[in-house]
């Protein structure tokens, strides 16, 4: 059974990065055809999708997010990870590790993190 476990921080001052973890067990990030997302919500914009890495380390980004983040994968440890730069209170959500399959339904969910950024 795949598990995904969000990590990281709970509060951020504005400016600085966000920085959230993603452990997966119980299955492999490099399996075909899968995706791993990070997707965020919070009340005054409801769910957003960031972006994704595939299972052989490609990765998009949406374009509302493009310019300050970044998601990497560490195969060794089984896991991947979103940096998110120059934080604002605005990026104050519940931040969720997804897997997307093969039939681009996104089918698991991490249980999420709460991320508040303030001073």
């Amino acid at each position: 059974q795949v598990q995904l476990q969000e990590s990281g921080p709970g509060l951020v001052k504005p400016s600085q990065t966000l920085s959230l973890t993603c452990a997966v067990s119980g299955g492999s990030i490099t399996a075909r055809f899968y995706a791993w997302s990070w997707i965020r919500q919070s009340p005054g914009r409801g769910l957003e999708w960031m972006g994704v890495i595939t299972f052989d380390g490609s990765t998009f980004y949406s374009p509302s997010f493009k310019s300050r983040t970044s998601i990497s994968r560490d195969t060794s440890k089984n896991q991947f990870s979103l940096q998110l730069n120059s934080v604002t209170p605005e990026d104050t959500a519940v931040y969720y590790c997804v897997r997307e399959s093969r039939d681009s339904l996104y089918d698991l969910w991490g249980q999420g993190t709460q991320v508040t950024v303030s001073s």
